[in-house]
């Protein structure tokens, strides 16, 4: 293999494929990125057995092959070179890296090794807005549950479905505690129910991915994601990433949600952050308890929290209540998330007693993003 590449594009394929080496003990070669340089494309390519990534940039090249390197050693040595043309030749079990006054070698290993990567190509296609993937990304993502003792639950549950003539898609995500669901577009797809199970790992290494090429003006405004019985493929301009989905069924969450409420507060979302946090601050270890208490007379939610050895606070802040005197004990960090994850100024926070579910949105679109937290039982 002999090619020619530029500092800047080289640089781009290792920074969106080196993140996702391993290491692994019994299999060394998934510590390397495969350079394959075939027609005038150079395609990088890394896997830890669960995900797979690929990127291809323009190369000129001169000799056709492929070859393994060591990827965080062949990225930190590329983004330390001059923005100018880098030479690379394998000889032998070693690469040789030139680009102006420098010079080295590393040493790599040989491509049949390194493991096959499979070719997806979708029975099911979608395309999914960009920046509405990344927002809903943002706000489903932390609650998946870290636990592997029911693996469906370490996933976040696609659900695209046909709406007045357009194609919706719902993404939930539960750890048991607590519960995140944001509705954005679709820009095509079939128009019929399709429900999938994607590994929050995979879902994680999308939003990198898209995030390296934010400032990119010539891509599409859309992600393709392509679905074929186990196996998912997200292509973005000149990326694919290549992934398991989850074959255990999600749990029907919609059961948990309460429709009827006994108390309904809006309240300004930055007050009610604050309030919160300075209360947390005398919250039980361990338990991470707040007491909210809601008073329809008053127009005030309160915010307590003690702690036998620190001491106890309560933290008021003005709000819309309608409805019963209602209070509720919640883990203030669970609590948090939700709100930090709100966009707007005021959310809605409705209650049914202490020991029921809690439902949080957003006060301009209360049915595009939904929020539970289950309640600490006294």
């Amino acid at each position: 293999m002999k090619i020619s590449c530029t500092q800047e594009n080289l640089h781009q394929g290792l920074s969106i494929t080196s993140h996702l080496v391993t290491k692994n003990v019994n299999l060394p070669i998934l510590q390397n990125v495969l350079v394959k340089a075939d027609g005038g494309i150079v395609k990088f390519t890394a896997t830890n057995l669960e995900i797979a990534i690929n990127c291809s940039v323009r190369g000129k090249i001169d000799e056709q092959g492929e070859f393994t390197i060591p990827s965080k050693l062949f990225f930190d040595y590329v983004s330390l070179l001059p923005n100018e043309v880098i030479h690379l030749e394998t000889n032998g079990d070693q690469v040789l890296v030139e680009c102006g006054g420098h010079k080295t070698k590393i040493h790599g290993m040989n491509a049949s090794d390194f493991p096959l990567v499979p070719k997806v190509e979708g029975d099911t296609s979608f395309q999914i807005p960009i920046d509405d993937l990344k927002a809903a990304l943002s706000q489903v993502l932390f609650s998946v549950a870290t636990n592997e003792s029911r693996p469906e639950l370490t996933g976040v549950l696609m659900h695209f479905y046909p709406f007045q003539q357009e194609m919706r898609l719902t993404l939930a995500s539960t750890d048991s505690y607590r519960l995140s669901e944001k509705t954005i577009p679709v820009t095509s797809g079939p128009m019929q129910d399709f429900l999938v199970v994607i590994p929050a790992k995979t879902l994680s290494e999308v939003n990198r991915v898209l995030s390296v090429f934010r400032d990119e003006v010539d891509l599409p405004s859309y992600i393709t994601m392509q679905v074929k019985q186990n196996q998912v493929v997200f292509m973005y301009g000149p990326v694919e990433l290549v992934s398991r989905t989850i074959e255990e069924n999600y749990p029907d969450y919609e059961q948990i949600i309460p429709k009827q409420f006994q108390t309904q507060a809006l309240v300004d979302r930055e007050d009610f952050i604050k309030a919160v946090k300075t209360a947390a601050l005398f919250s039980k270890n361990g338990l991470f308890d707040v007491t909210l208490s809601f008073s329809p007379t008053e127009k005030r939610v309160s915010v307590q929290a003690l702690d036998a050895t620190r001491g106890e606070n309560t933290t008021t802040c003005d709000a819309d209540i309608t409805g019963v005197q209602n209070t509720v004990t919640v883990n203030f960090r669970y609590l948090l998330d939700g709100l930090q994850s709100m966009s707007g100024d005021q959310v809605m926070f409705q209650l049914i007693d202490a020991s029921n579910p809690c439902l949080l949105t957003t006060k301009d679109k209360p049915k595009e993003h939904r929020y539970i937290v289950m309640p600490i039982k006294q």
